[in-house]
């Protein structure tokens, strides 16, 4: 979809190893490198281009209306022979900005991730329920998803689904079948593709997000009639994620909920990425709750509040606190002491672990 005269600057973004580009117009550009942006100047050769025309060789001449009539646009494009690219393009006091997100061009393998090996293991093996990977965002929900997709993508013979908007990582079918969809391309809208979803004879479904009750409850319904389903939330935490699910339902709606969510969830996962001491690169840090009989039983009768009481002892079980993990971090000396703390959910706790 980018005309090619944007190239030097998704190489600009690819050589200084930026996740992100943010352009406004009338502003200079900035990169966003380990977690903290920084100006640079743009190419020469865009430089003397108005800001309108650089959009329309972004997106394509025949999206600029729809920019200009919904005020935003979104989409995923390949960029420099095959890289990735996720694409929002906005208004903001009345003039235009980009937000570009460079995807890394390959899928990372598990011991990459930073994620404990035999969950992550556990996590690609399972046949049915429901697992969601929240965080905020740039915090690595879609890699994190990719890589667990892809390995499962090369060992089972199953028929994988996603629903994207819009399509970041792309899955090749490999041992499985692959499927995946765009909102906006292939499906009219995200719950147009939800309700054809059990038709489509899917093993295993990624939603990219669960937005309202209708997304959540089809995630349910997904994971209640055999399927693995993933999907993610803008969450900071376990008990926020089961709080936040239960809540998007009418009250006379959420005593079956919790059943239903009791039933169901085999893992919550929340990630956080933390700069390193030296500002030359980030770790992952995580929050695992695991779905045990006390897990089920503290969803079922209302008392999500004490989740984390379980999780700050299952350890058992796989499971472990942000808190934790940070102070993990610590221990290594990949963090310092003090970024830790500006990151962490409870500094209290993080000071008496440290």
């Amino acid at each position: 979809m980018p005309d090619s005269t944007l190239e030097p600057l998704f190489r600009l973004m690819s050589e200084a190893g930026a996740t992100d580009l943010h352009w406004c117009e009338g502003d200079v550009p900035r990169l966003r490198v380990h977690g903290f942006l920084r100006p640079v100047e743009a190419p020469a050769p865009l430089r003397a281009l108005p800001f309108a025309e650089l959009t329309a060789r972004l997106i394509g001449r025949g999206n600029l209306d729809a920019l200009m009539r919904e005020r935003e646009f979104d989409a995923s494009a390949t960029v420099l022979g095959g890289k990735r690219i996720r694409m929002n393009c906005f208004f903001k006091r009345d003039r235009l900005a980009w937000a570009i997100r460079l995807l890394p061009e390959r899928f990372l393998s598990f011991e990459e991730l930073g994620l404990p090996l035999p969950f992550l293991r556990d996590v690609a093996e399972m046949r049915q329920g429901l697992v969601l990977v929240t965080g905020a965002t740039g915090s690595g929900k879609t890699t994190t998803l990719a890589a667990i997709l892809h390995q499962i993508n090369l060992r089972r013979h199953e028929h994988i689904l996603t629903i994207e908007d819009p399509v970041e990582y792309v899955h090749d079918s490999a041992a499985c079948l692959v499927s995946q969809r765009e909102v906006g391309h292939d499906t009219h809208g995200f719950h147009h593709a939800l309700r054809a979803a059990l038709r489509e004879d899917p093993d295993i479904v990624l939603l990219g997000e669960m937005r309202d009750r209708e997304s959540m409850d089809a995630a349910l319904t997904l994971a209640e009639t055999g399927h693995l389903t993933f999907a993610t939330l803008h969450t900071s935490g376990a008990v926020e994620t089961v709080t936040r699910v239960i809540s998007a339902f009418d009250a006379v709606e959420q005593a079956q909920t919790r059943e239903r969510l009791a039933a169901n969830l085999k893992v919550v996962l929340t990630q956080r990425l933390v700069p390193w001491a030296n500002r030359a690169g980030r770790s992952l840090c995580a929050e695992i709750m695991v779905s045990t009989p006390a897990v089920r039983a503290l969803i079922r009768d209302g008392k999500e509040r004490q989740l984390l009481s379980l999780i700050e002892t299952g350890s058992a079980h796989g499971m472990t606190t942000m808190t934790a993990s940070l102070a993990q971090l610590v221990h290594r000396r990949l963090v310092s002491p003090e970024e830790a703390l500006r990151h962490a959910p409870d500094r209290e706790a993080l000071l008496r672990h440290l």
